[in-house]
């Protein structure tokens, strides 16, 4: 938590370059990508919302550490790449927000898990409007879509995704993300085929259970 309190004063004054330290300290001390998105990025990203919600920091400041905070994120999966050999598992994954949803700085550690298990993976990032997410996935074909969202009243956008995604005819793994997951309850949106993250951590063990990817053919 020290850590990300720290980050968090480093992504306010946009600092990437002693940023990027602290993380690299956490690299040479062998933490795996888990821990320093859980403890190192999320920690710190949830204290810059705290620090947003008692009007501690500006709308200005919010969105220098957001971005500060991409920045990194896009630097440490190219290092973890450079450092690691990571053999494809021949299996895609999109991942997007629902439509009028910004918050997608943990959709992106999200994807860069999967990156790092081996899947080939597009990242929609914010605000993605169903049609488009649909002529996208219908022309791509991924085995996963990954939907986030963060705002409460997004989630009444949930039911008409996943319905229309499940339809697709390669039947990919829908999962459903968001840090609501933890104080909420969201089934009642999806079906017995949809999965709800509450957390990084449950991505990472579905992601060591399906080594190979999703047998899309079966659903889940």
């Amino acid at each position: 938590m020290e850590k990300g309190i720290a980050l968090a004063q480093l992504l306010l004054e946009g600092n990437q370059e002693v940023s990027w330290e602290l993380i690299e300290e956490e690299r040479k001390a062998n933490r795996d990508s888990l821990y320093i998105y859980e403890s190192i990025f999320t920690a710190a990203m949830r204290h810059i919302g705290y620090l947003w919600e008692t009007n501690n920091i500006t709308v200005a400041d919010e969105h220098l550490a957001s971005s500060t905070c991409d920045f990194l994120l896009a630097r440490y999966l190219w290092q973890q790449k450079r450092d690691h050999h990571i053999n494809s598992i021949g299996k895609k994954a999109m991942f997007l927000c629902v439509e009028n949803e910004q918050h997608y700085l943990g959709l992106k550690m999200t994807s860069q898990l999967f990156s790092e298990a081996g899947w080939e993976t597009r990242f929609h990032g914010p605000n993605l409007p169903l049609e488009y997410v649909k002529k996208a996935a219908e022309e791509w074909k991924p085995d996963a879509i990954c939907i986030s969202f963060s705002i409460l009243y997004h989630a009444e956008h949930l039911e008409p995704y996943i319905k229309e995604l499940e339809k697709l005819p390669n039947r990919p793994a829908i999962i459903v993300g968001g840090r609501l997951l933890e104080k909420y309850e969201f089934a009642r949106h999806g079906s017995d085929r949809t999965m709800f993250m509450k957390n990084l951590e449950g991505v990472k063990i579905w992601l060591d259970r399906h080594p190979h990817g999703v047998k899309t053919s079966v659903g889940y």
